[in-house]
């Protein structure tokens, strides 16, 4: 059985294309990045989304919201695939900006994620939307 992990190289080099696809409100471009049948989740959606028509519906609600939100690489583990991504987000909530730390999967099959799973505390983000920061 052959290992199909990326190395951290490969691992930077597709988030620095990937992850500024989160930043705006393009949600087709970010769907870009996904297999037609691929599978996405996070806190705020556990069960996730199937299939490139429920990531772009997910995707054009999540993005209308946070349109200005930055989120880059800050380092990863090789995993089945893919790999582990380390992610720093700032995520601005009215006046103030949210920095958050996590983690998510991202496994590929031809240059396409097919599963991304994202990980990390939401609370201070949850918090801040409620207007208690």
């Amino acid at each position: 059985m052959h290992f199909r992990g990326m190395g951290a190289d490969e691992a930077r080099a597709f988030a620095e294309r990937w992850l500024p696809a989160w930043t705006g409100n393009h949600p087709e471009r970010l769907a870009a990045f996904y297999s037609e049948d691929a599978f996405y989740s996070d806190p705020a959606l556990p069960l996730g989304a199937k299939g490139r028509t429920e990531l772009v519906a997910y995707f054009r609600r999540l993005l209308a919201r946070n349109p200005d939100w930055v989120w880059s690489h800050t380092g990863s583990l090789p995993i089945a695939d893919g790999f582990l991504n380390f992610w720093h987000a700032s995520i601005p909530v009215g006046p103030a900006v949210v920095e958050a730390d996590g983690v998510c999967t991202v496994q590929l099959r031809e240059g396409l994620i097919y599963s991304n799973r994202v990980y990390f505390d939401r609370s201070e983000l949850l918090r801040a939307l409620a207007g208690d920061a």
